[in-house]
């Protein structure tokens, strides 16, 4: 996810502008020694830089409880972070991802989300101990898209996205950009849990963000229901 950073936002710290990075390209929530042992500093050190992050609401943090010993915080992109004070934009890996379609197929709708497929299937999404439901949803904050979870139905889960990421590029060709996204979702449901389909991708005007995406499976039981 792309960071712009101001004087006075949170990102201007280089070390803390590695780590929004770091953890927008794991995909994933990550333990503070993880990151430490990336970004090659001390943890004590990256642990007051998250602290830092999390009191802007760039990221979040959670207590993740262990067989043995301490419990330890693990970090994850927030699904509000507005790096820089605006909503996060994503054109680097947007722009990775339509040469690869450019370059690959005539642009036919289903042949650009069978490409989007192809990559949806091999973002990292391993996460051990978190149940699929959450890994998609940490997946969709960590690419920028802000998602909020609908109130849950007994056999669906819908998710609004509040900020579209790749805005820019889908003014001009909105159906392409979309048919990459429906793709990528299909291939992350793929990989995160096969029996949960994508019942429903509805875009909206990416300047107003707002599109909704419906799961149907056993994913749907999995939303937090509070």
């Amino acid at each position: 996810m792309d960071a712009p950073s101001p004087a006075q936002d949170a990102l201007a710290q280089p070390t803390r502008a590695r780590l929004f990075a770091l953890l927008g390209s794991l995909y994933r929530p990550a333990p503070t020694e993880e990151l430490a042992e990336l970004v090659g500093l001390h943890p004590n050190g990256v642990r007051v830089h998250l602290e830092r992050m999390a009191e802007d609401g760039l990221v979040t943090r959670h207590r993740e409880r262990l067989a043995r010993g301490r419990p330890r915080d693990t970090w994850a992109i927030s699904p509000d972070a507005q790096p820089g004070g605006a909503p996060p934009t994503a054109y680097a890996e947007l722009a990775r991802w339509l040469v690869r379609t450019l370059t690959t197929i005539h642009t036919r709708a289903r042949d650009v989300e069978a490409v989007g497929r192809e990559i949806g299937r091999e973002l990292p999404v391993g996460q051990d101990g978190a149940l699929p439901e959450q890994r998609f949803h940490d997946i969709l904050a960590s690419l920028g898209f802000q998602p909020e979870r609908e109130p849950p139905a007994t056999d669906r889960v819908t998710y609004r996205l509040r900020n579209c990421p790749y805005r820019a590029v889908a003014r001009e060709r909105q159906a392409l950009v979309c048919g990459l996204h429906r793709g990528i979702t299909r291939g992350l449901l793929d990989t995160i849990d096969a029996k949960t389909k994508l019942a429903g991708f509805e875009p909206q005007d990416p300047d107003q963000a707002g599109c909704l995406v419906e799961l149907r499976g056993p994913m749907s039981a999995q939303a937090p229901r509070d």
